[in-house]
């Protein structure tokens, strides 16, 4: 078995001596684990930090197996985001995350693809707008995972308009008139997610949707399994929320 993909590090593990265990996010193959010879060597330990984006092969005798990773850097977003506490959260999180939520050698390319245009974001974008951008890529795994919110119309009244909650249980669009009464067992819906949003949410607006989004991501991918969210995740959204 022999392939060739792109790769984005969701985390490397010592294995031995120095060897690593890569865990990495590809755009064909889905997260997918490998073995780096020499991975905790000097030359090959910067360009397995958490994040960056590499040009990989893997290679076994069986499918099966856990096979072996070649690793070439394409984009360093680690050490982009060493200096920016709430980049280097964002970058932890968005791995911790993936590795939680995403099935091994399941292909999501819209994750991966959606991913990168994280990694961008939180590499070079301002703080606020990376933390949106992180919301919105959480939603987008929902959806891919088939978990998907439905923010189209109010399951109450079928209205497109004032949508500004969604249900705990079904994910769907709640307008804040048939909300009424029942509005403080909803989960508030951020305009930004919405696109209906002219500047930059605020960090109300922020903590809205990472509660929307976690809410769901606990419920429905992780609950399942035993698993909760990942502390890191956590971290992060005490950073951007600020």
């Amino acid at each position: 078995m022999d392939w060739q993909d792109e790769a984005f590090v969701l985390s490397a593990a010592r294995f031995g001596e120095g060897d690593a265990v890569l865990e990495a996010l590809t755009r064909a193959h889905g997260r997918h684990l490998g073995l780096v010879k020499g991975g905790m060597s000097k030359t090959k330990r910067p360009v397995l930090q958490t994040g960056n984006r590499l040009s990989v092969e893997w290679k076994a005798r069986l499918s099966d197996h856990l096979g072996r990773y070649e690793a070439e850097p394409l984009r360093a977003y680690a050490s982009l985001a060493l200096d920016s506490a709430p980049a280097l959260a964002a970058l932890t999180a968005a791995s911790a995350v993936a590795s939680a939520c995403l099935p091994e050698r399941e292909p999501h390319a819209a994750i991966f693809e959606g991913f990168g245009v994280l990694m961008e974001a939180i590499a070079f974008g301002d703080p606020v707008v990376a933390a949106a951008i992180y919301v919105k890529w959480e939603a987008g795994l929902l959806q891919d995972l088939g978990f998907g919110l439905d923010l189209s119309r109010c399951a109450v009244s079928g209205t497109r308009d004032d949508l500004a909650f969604v249900s705990p249980r079904s994910g769907r669009a709640v307008n804040r008139a048939a909300a009424g009464d029942y509005a403080s067992r909803l989960l508030r819906l951020p305009a930004f997610l919405l696109g209906s949003q002219a500047g930059d949410p605020d960090a109300a607006a922020l903590a809205d949707g990472f509660r929307l989004t976690g809410h769901f991501l606990a419920q429905s991918v992780l609950a399942p399994h035993g698993r909760d969210l990942p502390a890191a995740r956590g971290h992060y959204v005490d950073l951007a929320t600020r």
